[in-house]
């Protein structure tokens, strides 16, 4: 199992924060380095010094690292038009050397589209702007020569289709796409048709094995093979090499210790291996590790030290 760090800056953090997180997370030998792509942040902190746009940090992530893969988890459909979202991936691909993963939503979060002056569509007309963008991001990356595409929602006149990432072997054409989400029907048929990763964020291990399910039926119904498809889930992370350092992290991220056990990567390193193994069993391949306190790299260190190396008896 591939264990993958997953940053929530729009709670607070500056640029400088991510670049030293993901450096860090790169030296101890974490598969890749995520962030969400928000605007706002949630619950009572101020978020200070205030938002940062994903794509932007990315690019400076992908000049500062070498070797980590780095991504979105995931980025709004609500915020960007296709094209333009395709060409920035493209050029972070490029800046990092083909190291990038998008991972592309519907959007769900109203209040910071109301306080950026985003627009924010009903649930439906979100979801048929995401495939209307995967279709159009897919496209633009796959066409060997001009690209055009009229959509509801969009519509593309003789682009010339460039640039494109450095990796072009994605099942779109190019560099690798995760969908994710809750869905019974149409987020795995999303996934079946433009990804190469699902995701299944923050749920139980049996609701992670049952939506595992879903998706391989999708992809054999698409007519894919099984194994083009990697099944990954996100956990908030909170381990402590003992009670006392438990107690610590879980109250800097202001969570329940008890909360964090049952439904996390959460406990002492033996319980972390314990649930990341429930987890393999369900079908993940890759876990993304909710890292809420981005300040304290010895929560990193320790995941690294004590939970990696066993990741591979399981």
């Amino acid at each position: 199992m591939e264990l993958r760090i997953f940053t929530e800056p729009q709670q607070g953090a500056s640029y400088d924060d991510l670049v030293t997180i993901a450096k860090h997370a790169e030296t101890l030998g974490f598969g890749a380095f995520f962030r969400s792509d928000h605007y706002l942040a949630m619950g009572d902190g101020p978020g200070l010094p205030g938002p940062s746009d994903a794509w932007i940090t990315l690019a400076g992530i992908a000049r500062e690292t070498s070797t980590i893969r780095l991504g979105t988890l995931v980025t709004s459909a609500t915020f960007r038009l296709p094209g333009v979202l395709a060409i920035e991936v493209a050029n972070v691909d490029a800046m990092s050397g083909g190291r990038v993963d998008l991972g592309l939503g519907a959007g769900w979060f109203e209040q910071e589209h109301a306080a950026y002056g985003i627009p924010f569509p009903p649930t439906g007309e979100r979801f048929d702007r995401l495939e209307e963008q995967l279709e159009v991001i897919t496209g633009l990356w796959s066409a060997g020569g001009t690209y055009a595409f009229d959509g509801k929602h969009y519509q593309l006149t003789d682009s010339p289709a460039l640039p494109k990432p450095v990796q072009r072997n994605g099942i779109g054409g190019g560099a690798p796409i995760v969908i994710g989400g809750h869905g019974k029907k149409r987020t795995p048929a999303l996934a079946a048709r433009y990804a190469d990763e699902f995701n299944m964020p923050f749920s139980s291990i049996e609701d992670t094995r049952v939506q595992f399910g879903r998706v391989r039926a999708a992809v054999e119904s698409a007519g894919r093979a099984a194994d083009s498809m990697t099944h990954s889930a996100a956990q908030v992370v909170c381990v402590g090499s003992t009670e006392a350092e438990l107690d610590r992290r879980a109250a800097a991220i202001g969570r329940d210790k008890a909360e964090l056990r049952a439904s996390g990567v959460a406990g002492t390193p033996a319980e972390a291996i314990d649930r990341l193994g429930a987890l393999a069993h369900a079908g993940a391949e890759r876990v993304y590790l909710q890292v809420l306190d981005i300040q304290d790299l010895e929560h990193l260190d320790l995941i690294a030290a004590e939970v990696m190396p066993h990741l591979s008896r399981e």
